[in-house]
């Protein structure tokens, strides 16, 4: 194995294994460690993980991007120990690209934790990724042509990003170490010039610089600069330039997964601008959809069951939409009546009954939309590692995963909420066909 990934949830995992696909790396991700929390398949022993020798990078997919700091930091050194017993050479710690976290973390608890534990210098930070409209520059992170504080990031309801300093964002995050800026100017020059001003900020004192990043060209550099480092703390963009440094070059066969088979059907619990744009696009094309209250929800009523009962007679080669995803001021509203945790966790519960209840009854390509959302359902499903297939959209590819639910196996696309075209429900089953 050459490279070993943690992500902080399901989507963000998807979305780097992706684009280390593209490139040309054989990939699998895991659902959490294995033979920890989220056992491996049949209670397979860790070196078991089917495919595992065949690889040459292995993504683990945590639920920790809105876990107490304490629990992120702990599932993220399991996992880091896992990646290292089994050959991993680096460590890539994978972060969303629009930087979610709190004032508290957990992007700087994790990463000051993974520094320690390899015993790494000082590590590149970048969420950068142009190709998806995430850009870098002075250490302020752009959304399109918006900075990320006036982007709609602002209103999330469980990580509001209102910052887009991510030198500010990320110190307020570290206890014991100190960030730099890598600015463009001097990624511009590079490689060797990165390595250099990289050594000199590490001889001054920083563990973490935060590098500047406006083209893909920028990308392959840093990639460059930091090929020899233990560790490297970024979204999904950084993985575009990686497996060439290992000789490897982009491959149909590294994207190759078993024929679809099965009902069609996507779940979707996200509430970003792009799902809600997305939702709206796959109705007004006369798709079937059922929407999730969480108001009845909290009532107490049978909401998952009767979407269930909505669907079953539906299921087919057309799919069948089953969604919470709302525009913001209603969901303010409920959060106003529910609170943000409970309402997230109404929601995450019902919407991973419906996945499973969707796959008994026969659907075999499932697209789900939002990070917490894919991490509920894929965790209802039983699923503990994904096979990475061909892309969608942009950071959003195919998967195929053994499923105790299925015999045949199920083919999954797990969906960042702001990732995809409008069209992308519709594209999905296109692309798979």
């Amino acid at each position: 194995m050459i490279l070993g990934c943690i992500a902080d949830d399901f989507t963000g995992a998807t979305d780097l294994a992706n684009n280390l696909v593209r490139a040309g790396m054989r990939v699998v991700q895991t659902i959490g460690v294995p033979g920890g929390p989220s056992p491996a398949p049949d209670g397979a022993t860790p070196s078991e993980v089917p495919g595992l020798a065949e690889v040459d990078a292995v993504v683990v997919a945590l639920k920790s991007r809105t876990a107490p700091v304490e629990q992120a930091v702990a599932q993220s050194l399991a996992a880091a120990r896992w990646l290292r017993a089994r050959g991993a050479r680096q460590l890539y710690f994978k972060v969303c690209s629009t930087f979610d976290s709190t004032p508290r973390g957990n992007i700087g608890p994790v990463a000051e934790a993974l520094r320690a534990e390899v015993g790494a210098g000082i590590a590149i930070v970048t969420p950068a990724f142009p190709e998806t409209g995430r850009t870098v520059y002075k250490g302020h992170l752009f959304v399109g042509d918006v900075l990320l504080s006036d982007s709609p990031m602002r209103h999330h309801p469980l990580t509001p990003m209102t910052d887009a300093n991510l030198v500010r964002v990320l110190q307020a995050q570290l206890a014991a170490t100190r960030c730099a800026l890598l600015e463009r100017r001097t990624v511009a020059q590079g490689a060797a010039a990165a390595r250099a001003r990289l050594a000199a900020l590490e001889t001054e004192g920083f563990a973490f610089a935060v590098a500047d990043a406006v083209e893909d060209a920028d990308l392959h550099v840093l990639a460059e600069a930091a090929q020899d480092a233990a560790l490297v703390v970024s979204g999904s963009g950084l993985a575009i330039g990686i497996p060439a440094r290992h000789g490897l070059a982009p491959s149909a066969q590294a994207a190759r997964l078993p024929a679809a088979l099965g009902a069609r059907a996507v779940v979707s619990g996200s509430c970003s601008a792009a799902t809600n744009a997305q939702v709206s696009d796959f109705i007004g094309r006369g798709g079937t959809a059922f929407a999730v209250d969480p108001l009845r929800l909290a009532a107490g009523q049978d909401v998952a069951g009767e979407a269930l009962a909505w669907a079953r007679p539906r299921l087919g080669p057309q799919p069948v939409l089953v969604y919470a995803t709302a525009a913001p001021e209603a969901v303010r509203a409920v959060q106003e009546q529910l609170g943000a945790q409970r309402a997230g966790e109404l929601v995450e519960h019902a919407l991973a009954r419906v996945a499973q209840g969707l796959v008994q009854a026969g659907v075999g390509q499932l697209v789900v939309a939002g990070g917490e959302t894919s991490g509920a359902c894929v965790q209802a499903l039983g699923i503990s590692a994904l096979r990475i297939g061909p892309q969608i959209d942009p950071g959003v590819p195919w998967c195929h995963a053994p499923c105790a639910l299925r015999p045949q196996g199920l083919h999954l696309a797990l969906k960042s909420g702001n990732f995809g075209g409008t069209a992308f429900f519709t594209r999905a089953f296109e692309v798979l066909t």
